[in-house]
């Protein structure tokens, strides 16, 4: 088939869509904190770049500020790159990470479905590392945190996670687990 043939069977492009340097529809509209798209020409937050190379340790603590500072989306796309360039035996790990993220998101949001079933997602596919998994991650913790905000969401309740400086993080109303922990374990010792 030609090149002009295959043109003619691929719909036709939106003029002015946003598109990056390889052509990729890339939505170039400003974010808020929670990754949700604003107006253009609107004061946004700044994006994290994608595709960034980064060891697990600098992911973590660059996921865990992103967290602290209420910005789970961004936290999110940190623990993605990572998903994606980690070693095969590791991936469900990374994916699981950003899963958690994406539940906390949906959370802060105030979309409660959404959290639930990521924050269940994220928790069965972090369980098989339980207490041995890699770079300090406290996996078990998490997945006690994110199995009991899952299940503790009930329809049309409002999660009240909401990771800014100013208010501090808080857990699902009604329920006991409280703030996120932390993506690794404190260490003992020294």
């Amino acid at each position: 088939m030609s090149d002009a043939s295959q043109d003619a069977d691929r719909p036709a492009r939106r003029p002015g869509r946003d598109r990056d340097a390889e052509g990729r529809a890339r939505n170039s509209r400003p974010r808020d904190g929670l990754g949700r798209p604003l107006p253009y020409g609107a004061p946004g937050v700044e994006r994290q770049p994608e595709g960034i190379r980064r060891t697990p340790r600098q992911t973590l603590d660059e996921a865990q500020r992103l967290l602290d500072d209420g910005k789970p989306f961004h936290a999110h796309e940190v623990l993605e790159d990572m998903w994606k360039a980690a070693p095969e035996g590791e991936r469900g790990l990374w994916r699981a990470l950003a899963q958690f993220a994406v539940g906390l998101t949906h959370a802060a949001r105030g979309n409660t479905r959404g959290a639930a079933t990521l924050l269940e997602r994220a928790a069965r596919g972090l369980a098989p590392y339980g207490d041995r998994a890699p770079y300090g991650i406290d996996a078990a913790g998490l997945v006690r945190w994110a199995a009991a905000q899952g299940a503790a969401v009930e329809p049309g309740a409002v999660t009240a996670y909401h990771a800014a400086a100013e208010d501090g993080p808080s857990g699902v109303p009604g329920t006991t687990a409280g703030p996120p922990p932390p993506l690794r374990a404190p260490r003992s010792g020294h």
